[in-house]
This record gives structure tokens, C-alpha cells and sequence, in this order.
């Protein structure tokens, strides 16, 4: 079966940490593509990182092998690579970190750029944030499955989607998700 993978979250929620944790209890990931890792590659350059990212998620549509896209959902392109990956065939299964505030997001990537990582204008975090259920969902309808964790420390399953609902999982439920679900009504 041909899978696209999405971790999602906000800047600074973890999803590269998250895709660690993932490699070690899936084995169809397929290619991991993480635009962050990119840029870093391209000396910093975001909009050649980006490109690249691109052109590699299109090759693994092209080939149809399984692949993982690490993304904020932010802009319309994971939406755009969802439709391509169904009209091919794909299963669409997504994995999405929340933590509650912009400030956790923004203390999160303070930390990964003094151990030497890539910073991120606070308006870019801030702007994202306030959109990040809007994106979420239009992706989310056209998902075959969905895990919710949430990172406040370490990850935690708070819900899953089945038959177009967020349905939480055990006793935490998480500022965050709290909102998601009032948001959804």
C-alpha cells in the first residue's frame, strides 16, 4: 500500500522529534522529507530549501513510494500534494503535535537556535498559531486515519480521528485540543 505520511504541528511543537520516535515503531515511512532539514542543507536558504522539498515530495508522487512530509500545514501546498497523493491511490495518514500557547512555540525554537538550529521570525510562529486549527481541518477531511499528541512532555496520544470525528483517547485532554474540538462545532 502506497502511504503519505503528514506530521504536523506548529513551529517548535516537535514534529522532527516526533518523526524520530515514529521511525522506530513504523517501517513504512517511506522517504522523510523535512523542509527544516532542507534549508540547512541549502546554507539557509528557504526559498531553495523549499524547492527542493518540493521536487522531492513530487518524485516520490511520481514513483509512488511511500513518503513522510514534516509541515506546519501553513500555505496550500500539503493540501495540493493530499489531492495529487489520493488521485494515485494513496492512503493520507496524519500525525499532529499541539502544544497550548504561541509562547511554548516560541520558547521551543529559542532553545533549538542557542543549540545551533534555525530561528523563526515570532510573526511567522504568531501567524501560523492563530491559523493552525483553519489549516488543520482542511487537510484533516481528506485523511484516512490521524493520531493527536500532545508534547507538553513527551508524547502523548490525546485523540484519534475516525469517521470525520476527533475522538480523545483516555483522561488527558490538553488546552489545545479542547479548543480544536470547540473549534470544529
Amino acid at each position: 500500500m502506497k502511504i503519505y505520511t503528514i506530521i504536523a504541528g506548529v513551529n517548535g511543537a516537535g514534529k522532527s522529534s516526533l518523526t524520530g520516535v515514529l521511525r522506530t515503531e513504523i517501517t513504512n515511512l517511506g522517504k522523510i522529507i523535512d523542509v527544516d532539514k532542507m534549508i540547512v542543507k541549502c546554507g539557509g536558504n528557504v526559498i531553495e530549501g523549499g524547492k527542493k522539498s518540493i521536487e522531492l515530495i513530487d518524485e516520490c508522487l511520481e514513483k509512488e513510494v511511500c513518503f513522510t512530509q514534516e509541515t506546519t500545514l501553513s500555505g496550500h501546498r500539503t493540501l495540493k500534494t493530499v489531492k495529487k497523493a489520493i488521485d494515485k491511490g494513496y492512503y493520507i495518514r496524519l500525525y499532529y503535535v499541539g502544544l497550548n500557547t504561541v509562547e511554548e512555540s516560541i520558547a521551543r525554537i529559542e532553545n533549538r537556535v542557542k543549540k545551533g538550529g534555525h530561528d523563526i521570525p515570532d510573526s511567522d510562529v504568531q501567524r501560523r498559531f492563530d491559523k493552525r486549527f483553519e489549516d488543520l481541518l482542511a487537510v484533516l477531511q481528506y485523511c484516512d486515519e490521524a493520531t493527536f499528541y500532545d508534547n507538553e512532555n513527551g508524547f502523548v496520544a490525546v485523540a484519534e480521528y475516525k469517521n470525520g470525528e476527533i475522538l480523545p483517547i483516555g483522561n488527558l485532554k490538553p488546552e489545545w485540543l479542547v479548543k480544536l474540538l470547540e473549534y470544529m462545532e
